[in-house]
């Protein structure tokens, strides 16, 4: 039997030997073998774990908020293939990581990958590089799933109104911001077993909305409304003035958006139960249904959303599936339909909280964040860290506070949230395959064998051409108020922690040396073992046996 002890406590790694040594459970024993001590209770099942993937994914809600990207550029033969197409190099994304999920399941995960599969030399500044990234793509994933929320609050507002009348400004829009962020903080901060159990509730209510939406708009819809097969699966309208078959590639957007953020799942790996094989399976599963569940309810909404895309795009609600939901079902049944879409759409945000203060923790365990000593802790009464719950939440607000300056300014925090996230899901996927000769990748239950390499080709491919997609401008011929200004942003924030780490001094290519052991393993005999930085072997720490 293994066993190691010294799993408790936070001033820095335990040394461990047959004298104090404990039980560990096998979820233990792959986080000791990581370096890690067990710090979070293990609360979230298989289907929790699959359930915080496929809420933050929230299938409906994220097709309402960003269907603007498929309408315009192809409309509804756009909406329905490109989203299958895009939704097939999405889940060579997700299997990718899946395997790295399996092999290394941690909170951490990506930068710790990154770190550990790299070349000695390079090691130290990718794994800083993708812990920011990764940060910061996870905090701008909040403030666009909270902006797409405050968003649709406020199209219910305008539907509610007499003649939808009301126009919000943008005050009023990022006060309601505001309330929600701040809410998804105080939820966020309970303890772990309440935060897996609401996400078998988040996926119940988002399954429920999608069979509700996919039954309901086909018996309601009005006659003229309707639309031919060949109009539904192979109309293209193209609104925005770029050639077809790029207007094609941007309907790409939708799907790109919707169904990211996967990585949440291996941000609570140390909170789930059989993280090995409960995470990869999470990342798929909730890609794959995605994919099928939200092509069958684009296939539903392009036949009945009439024809006329031109008043779908420009009505006054602002959201093009208001609008064809309103055209479907009237004001009422769209406000009742509209007031679960808002529902699931809060619900995302907070498991995205969730796992984006999961990420920042295991970042500054690691020292990398400023304010790390502050941020590394766990709240004694709840077993969570609430300290990087608020910290996360504070930083999401102060991201939307670029509503003010324009719709192309926060627009961009859509973009940052998938180029971020596809530049710290990149890095390590290379670093696997490129840097072969100097690491150790030893497979987890989840593995593709010789596929593996094809697919991560594929993956990191696609992920490198949508990235500069996202920064383009929405038409060919545009201004200052309408350029997509998320190349400044991302490009701020790389340059940014890149110049941190460089920093005379100070900065982290002083300090900085990955991820840090808060285990240290000794053998029977009370020899050092060692951590993976000075074995060289990732994944491979050795545990006592007793």
């Amino acid at each position: 039997m293994s066993g190691a002890a010294g799993l408790t406590g936070s001033n820095g790694p335990k040394r461990l030997g047959r004298q104090n040594a404990i039980f560990l459970s096998p979820d233990e024993e792959i986080l000791a073998k990581l370096g890690y001590k067990q710090e979070f209770k293990r609360a979230f099942s298989a289907f929790e774990v699959f359930g915080i993937a496929f809420s933050i994914i929230g299938l409906f809600p994220s097709i309402a908020s960003v269907l603007i990207y498929a309408v315009p550029n192809g409309g509804p033969s756009a909406m329905v293939w490109g989203w299958f197409v895009a939704s097939l190099f999405i889940l060579c994304i997700g299997m990718s990581m899946a395997e790295l999920a399996s092999a290394a399941p941690t909170s951490g995960g990506l930068y710790f990958w990154t770190h550990t599969l790299s070349s000695p030399q390079y090691k130290n500044v990718l794994a800083w590089v993708v812990g920011y990234a990764n940060t910061i793509g996870s905090i701008s994933a909040v403030a666009s799933i909270d902006w797409g929320a405050a968003l649709q609050i406020m199209a219910a507002a305008t539907i509610g109104s007499p003649g939808q009348s009301f126009t919000p400004t943008n005050g009023q829009t990022f006060a309601v911001y505001v309330a929600v962020v701040f809410s998804h903080a105080l939820i966020c901060s309970l303890g772990t077993t309440v935060l897996a159990r609401l996400q078998s509730l988040y996926v119940v209510l988002n399954i429920a909305l999608c069979l509700a939406v996919i039954i309901a708009v086909p018996v309601a819809t009005p006659k003229e409304f309707h639309n031919s097969a060949s109009y539904a699966l192979g109309n293209f309208t193209n609104l925005n003035g770029w050639p077809n078959g790029y207007a094609f590639i941007l309907s790409f957007l939708s799907p790109v958006w919707t169904i990211c953020s996967f990585d949440s799942s291996v941000h609570i790996s140390e909170e789930a139960t059989n993280a090995a094989i409960a995470v990869p399976w999470a990342i798929v599963g909730a890609i794959g249904i995605s994919g099928i569940l939200g092509t069958t309810i684009l296939i539903v909404i392009s036949f009945f959303m009439g024809t006329d895309i031109n008043a779908i795009v420009n009505d006054p609600i602002g959201q093009p599936m208001a609008v064809i939901l309103f055209n479907s079902l009237g004001q009422k049944g769209t406000i009742a339909l509209w007031a679960f879409v808002v529902i699931a759409q809060y619900m995302m945000g907070s498991s995205m909280l969730l796992a984006a203060s999961r990420q920042s923790f295991a970042f500054s365990r690691d020292g990398a964040l400023p304010f790390s000593r502050y941020l590394y802790r766990m709240n004694s009464y709840t077993g969570t860290p609430v300290n990087t719950v608020w910290f996360t939440a504070t930083c999401a607000v102060l991201l939307g506070l670029l509503a003010f300056a324009g719709p192309a300014a926060i627009g961009a925090i859509f973009s940052v949230s998938v180029v971020g996230l596809y530049v710290a899901y990149s890095i390590p996927i290379v670093a696997r395959f490129a840097f072969r000769s100097t690491n150790d990748f030893q497979p987890g239950p989840f593995y593709l064998g010789r596929w593996g390499l094809p697919v991560a080709i594929i993956a990191v491919s696609f992920m490198s051409f949508i990235s500069v997609v996202f920064l383009f401008p929405t038409t060919p011929q545009t201004d200052a108020s309408h350029m997509n200004y998320s190349v400044v942003v991302t490009g701020g924030v790389l340059l940014g922690s890149l110049l941190w780490y460089f920093f005379p001094k100070y900065g982290g290519v002083h300090w900085f040396k990955g991820p840090v052991p808060t285990v240290v393993i000794v053998d029977d005999e009370g020899e050092d073992q060692g951590s993976q930085e000075e074995k060289k072997e990732p994944f491979k720490a050795e545990v006592v046996d007793v």
